[in-house]
Order: structure tokens, then sequence, then C-alpha cells
């Protein structure tokens, strides 16, 4: 095939800027059809969009023959579901994060795409953003020297009454369509970022409590890695702090220096050696996918690499169930 022609299954809120508008700006790709079991909103996702194909089931999308590839932006629950019958049906999937709601269902989906010889790429988007692109430069190139620690803090309010009397924000704390409440909705994105850096791990262990008691799933979590290059990580995941203490703060401490910065709000570098720090300032992107999917469509046309395999999803998953295990 010369051109990726897509199909999502799921068109919410994460499609509308973040990802969906990206399809048809990459070279080789091009939107054509779009699910949601609501029929009405899956119609008018179309018609806004410009999506000459709508359905309300996902079965229906998954076996159009105008479909070549697959991306699937639904909630965690039925992300093995679909992708196991998207690799079935013999077409490649972009598969949103987390890939799942736990470990044991991410091997299955990685078992998946060996059985079928399959593609299938996890939305770690992040690995294909300039600044954290920078950030893995700096780090090969040593320019803080030997990194000894990474130290992470993401602390944010509660959630309102109101987001969690809210269909469309509450399952993010329902344990049963999201795993593992906002932590898992967030922390991905995170910890798939201390894979990138800094490669295989050694060990890992965390705790996760209730404190709060407005939902069912953990509201604080700490974690720890050790990676088997010796680099040890720390981080702490709080949702249910004062609006004035909110914090989203990563640091990377080298033996010669350390690297700051913010995951979430991306676009301020710093770089602190022999007392001096420098800033470098990024752009704000219009599609914050747009880098990633260019470079799953350059995969699924056998022009490039895998940017983020099932097999880096399973490791993820398995980080994250290891901080959480009761």
């Amino acid at each position: 095939m010369n051109t990726i022609t897509w199909g999502i299954i799921g068109c919410g809120d994460v499609t509308e800027v973040k990802s969906g508008p990206a399809f048809n700006k990459v070279p080789d790709s091009s939107l054509v059809a779009v699910m949601r079991r609501n029929a009405a909103k899956a119609q008018d996702y179309a018609h806004r969009h410009h999506v000459p194909v709508w359905y309300s089931d996902a079965r229906l999308l998954i076996n159009d023959p105008r479909v070549n590839a697959i991306y699937i932006a639904t909630p965690p629950s039925s992300h093995e579901e679909y992708a196991l019958a998207a690799l079935a049906a013999g077409k490649p999937v972009y598969l949103e994060k987390p890939m799942s709601l736990d470990a044991k269902q991410a091997r299955s989906i990685d078992e998946a795409v060996n059985r079928h010889g399959g593609k299938l790429v996890v939305a770690h988007y992040r690995r294909e953003q300039p600044i954290f692109k920078k950030i893995k430069q700096l780090l090969d190139e040593k320019a803080i020297g030997e990194v000894r620690l990474v130290r992470l803090d993401l602390f944010k309010p509660p959630l309102t009454e109101d987001e969690l009397a809210t269909p469309k924000t509450a399952w993010r704390v329902d344990h049963s369509i999201a795993g593992g409440g906002l932590f898992h909705d967030l922390a991905p994105h995170q910890i798939d970022l201390l894979y990138y850096f800094f490669g295989d791990v050694a060990r890992s262990s965390g705790i996760a409590l209730n404190q709060g008691g407005q939902y069912a799933t953990d509201d604080m979590v700490a974690g720890t890695i050790s990676f088997k290059n010796g680099v040890l990580f720390s981080g702490a995941w709080s949702f249910n702090v004062a609006p004035d203490l909110e914090r989203d703060q990563c640091e990377i401490i080298g033996s010669e220096g350390k690297i700051s910065f913010s995951v979430f709000d991306h676009q301020l570098l710093e770089i602190t050696r022999q007392g001096r720090t420098e800033v470098m300032a990024f752009e704000k992107l219009a599609h914050v996918q747009q880098p990633m999917i260019e470079r799953v469509v350059n995969y699924f046309l056998g022009k490039a690499t895998n940017p983020c395999s099932a097999g880096d999803g399973v490791v993820v998953m398995e980080l994250l169930d290891s901080f959480t295990a009761k």
C-alpha cells in the first residue's frame, strides 16, 4: 500500500484536536472512517471533520475494505477486544494509552501481534515531540554526565462534584473502564518517557492509596524504579491536593548537572551545569500526536521502525501494576 487510510474506533474528545485532524495532515495518510457507539455523535464527528464514512459498530469499520489501518481511541476497557479484532483482520493498529486495563491484557495484545505477524504502535506520542527528543539527545550525549537520579512529582486537585457527575470525565476514575483512575490515565506518558530515556528495568515497586475517598480508585501513588544502567527513579502522584499546590515537574540529576522539565506543560526545558542554567523554549504543537502519527504512517508503510511497540507498552503496564499492586 502507498497510503494509510485510517479508521478511528472511538471518535471522542481525545480525537477532536490532539490526534484526529493530524491523520489528514501527515503525508501518505487520510482519515476515511470513524466509529462511535452513539450513531448520532459518530455522524456529527464525521460531518464536522469531513470524514466520508461513519459507523456505530466497530466490526463494520474494522472490516471495511476502504480502511487499511485502525486507530483505537476508546477507553482502556475495550482496547484488548478491538486490538485483537483488528489484528485478526490483518490491519495494523495505533492504540491509545494506557495500552490496556492491566499488564495481563497488554501481554495478550502483544501475543496477538506476534501470532498474526501484525503491526501495532502504542500511542506514547511524547517520544516523538521535539522537547522529549531533545532530552533524549542530551542524555545520549551525556550533557549532564552520568545520570544518577530522576525525581518526578505530579500533583493535582481532586475532581470536582460536577466532573464526577459528568460521564466524559467520571469514567477516568471508574476502575472497570480506566483501570487505575487518574494515575493510569496520566502516568503512562511519564513512565514511558523514563523507559524511552533509560531502557531496561531491573526492579520496581510502589504503594497506592485512596486518601480522599471520593471515588473507588487510588488518588495517591508513589513508586520507584531501578534501571539496569544504574539510574534510580522516584515518583509521587497525588490527585488530592489544594489547587495552589498543583505541580508537574521532573528532574534528571547527573554527575555534572541536571535537566528539569514538565511532562504535560512541555514548552520549557532547563539544563543546569556548573551553576548556570540554560533555558530552551519549544513551540506548542497544534496537534500533539502529529509527530508520532507521521512516524506511525512511515512504519506502517515500511519506511521506518516502530516508534513504540506492543512490547514497550507491556513494560509500561507492568510498571504501573507494580506501583499499584495491593
